[in-house]
């Protein structure tokens, strides 16, 4: 079976070995339903600019879902001869039409035609991400009311902090997915523009209606120069970089977890039906669905660095090492979607061991930028406060006591003119609620911002 694109100009077939080394078929079948849809548009174009009748456009339209029906059921047969996707639905074309199947690629290349469907594959893709961050948002905001009672030491450095409520730990991730979702709407637009009927590298003399393509198939543009549209893969490597950050909130989510599982931490209790246990050691429960996501993360991040060095040095336009584009491509959408199905049935089947956290909050000092700032109020430079504090925390741990458990002239000895009233900034909870600016884990805070997220992921009625 010769493919379409070998021309008159070749006196031999081409070797076996070049079709199998040559090949995208095993990867880009997965475009079909692109392709397709690309190609329906593209017959309609040039029934509306001549260059096709009205019966050659319906039945081409017509063998092309007749063709989509046979490969979603598994009956379309598959040939390495064909080389990729375009040209197997190209050659049933022909082979059930004839020369009416042969008129379809007018007015366009494989160059330009990939480009669509590689760009509509995308932001197909980018919706459905789109939508499983939303679902994992709502996950985290759903557990805030449940959850509002609890405080939890906030780390830097991996050391204790400060004291924050279990709310505003949730809407911390909230926050990091909706940049995620961010960059894929902004990453979005940049897809959305219509390779088509660029054709090869210079454009065509044939008169196409790029613009009429572009509204059939959604996209806000038409590219606008014929040389970039064959060599552009800035989408790909942008749509990959989205991928690539993903994997790394999801992993930064994972490797907290796995910590905050283990007997040291003690803080929660995973889902067992997401964890598994030792060919070996019977009271194992491991956090595998968590210990993956963290994994699959180095694939993400070197499926960008494959699809980087991919382009580097490419000459203008299109060049063949471009096929190389989507193994890597997929392998990121479908790693990170994997990992999104699973994150939200985590989150929600998730325990807190209130006990652990409560019988430990107070360890840690957690509590002293709190005595910090009282002093700050109290009309003493920060810098001096500091210090004091530094001091005061010194004192309690050679006498293995919290804050709050130092007398007052234990405090006076060390900042004169203090009273009481240090004790009322004193313990996690005083702490906490000392907290009064935006965006911080003040109580009145953390409400308001749990109403907005409410709205936003319109979950009101939580």
């Amino acid at each position: 079976m010769a493919s379409p694109s070998r021309s008159g100009v070749f006196q031999q077939s081409t070797d076996r070995r070049m079709e199998d080394f040559a090949e995208s078929i095993s990867f880009d079948r997965r475009l079909y339903p692109q392709d397709i849809r690309g190609s329906i548009a593209h017959a309609q174009m040039l029934h509306s600019v001549g260059l096709l009748n009205e019966e050659e456009n319906r039945q081409i339209e017509q063998v092309l879902k007749q063709i989509q029906d046979d490969i979603q059921q598994q009956t379309f047969p598959w040939s390495v001869e064909l080389e990729d996707i375009h040209m197997h639905i190209e050659q049933s074309l022909i082979d059930r039409l004839g020369d009416v199947g042969r008129k379809l690629h007018t007015g366009r290349s494989r160059n330009d035609q990939v480009s669509t469907d590689l760009r509509l594959w995308v932001r197909d893709a980018i919706d459905r991400v789109d939508e499983q961050l939303v679902a994992l948002q709502r996950a985290f905001v759903g557990r805030c009311d449940a959850d509002a009672d609890i405080i939890l030491p906030a780390y830097t450095h991996l050391q204790r902090a400060q004291p924050v409520l279990a709310a505003h730990y949730w809407l911390a991730y909230c926050e990091k997915f909706e940049r995620d979702r961010g960059r894929l709407a902004d990453c979005r637009k940049r897809v959305n523009q219509c390779p088509l009927g660029a054709a090869a590298v210079a454009g065509t003399s044939l008169p196409i209606d790029r613009q009429d393509v572009a509204r059939r198939l959604g996209f806000d543009s038409v590219a606008a120069n014929s040389m970039d549209v064959s060599s552009d893969r800035d989408f790909v490597l942008e749509a990959a970089f989205v991928m690539a950050v993903i994997a790394e909130h999801l992993s930064t989510w994972a490797d907290e977890w796995i910590l905050w599982s283990t007997v040291e931490f003690g803080f929660i209790r995973l889902p067992q039906e997401f964890c598994t246990g030792s060919s070996i050691m019977p009271q194992k429960v491991n956090p595998d669905v968590l210990e993956l996501t963290r994994g699959k993360t180095a694939r993400v991040v070197g499926n960008l660095q494959t699809l980087l060095v991919l382009i580097k040095a490419l000459p203008l336009a299109y060049n063949r090492d471009l096929q190389e584009d989507k193994p890597a491509l997929f392998d990121s959408f479908d790693t990170v979607e994997a990992c999104l199905q699973l994150a939200p049935l985590v989150v929600e089947g998730m325990q807190w061991n209130r006990s652990a956290i409560s019988e430990r909050l107070e360890r840690g000092y957690l509590d002293a930028t709190s005595l910090m700032e009282y002093m700050i109020r109290q009309g003493i430079p920060q810098r001096t406060a500091h210090h004091c504090v530094g001091q005061l925390v010194g004192m309690a741990i050679e006498r293995d006591l919290r804050l709050a458990e130092l007398s007052l002239d234990d405090f006076q000895r060390i900042c004169p003119g203090l009273d009481n009233g240090v004790y009322e900034v004193l313990g996690v909870e005083n702490a906490v609620r000392a907290y009064c600016s935006y965006g911080s884990s003040a109580p009145q805070e953390v409400e308001k911002q749990i109403a907005r997220w409410k709205d936003k992921l319109s979950l009101i009625t939580l």
